[in-house]
């Protein structure tokens, strides 16, 4: 059964930025582009890292280790060497708050 968890206000979030979060023990990067926000798993399906250190351009994620690119609103790769999705996570604003379903 999904979960919604707060893990902020819309604020929070800076345009074009990346916040880390954990929810229910699953590391998330939380996304702005403009009026909207995104949540992505937060480990690239190529290799053993962040996608929270990454870099944000253009709608997409890219990994900081061999720089693939992921679209934020999807989870699907853009760009080698990635080739496998990323899961994406149901975002929400209630009352104010922004909940991950997870």
């Amino acid at each position: 059964m999904t979960q919604w968890h707060d893990v902020g206000e819309p604020d929070d979030f800076p345009d074009q930025g990346i916040w880390p979060v954990r929810i229910a023990g699953v590391e998330v990067a939380v996304f702005r582009l403009g009026d909207e926000l995104h949540a992505l798993h937060d480990q690239c399906t190529h290799g053993m890292a962040r996608l929270s250190d990454g870099y944000v351009e253009d709608g997409c994620v890219e990994c900081p280790l061999h720089q693939g690119l992921f679209d934020i609103r999807t989870g699907e790769p853009r760009c080698a060497p990635v080739t496998q999705a990323v899961q994406c996570f149901p975002v929400r604003v209630v009352a104010g708050r922004v909940e991950v379903a997870a």
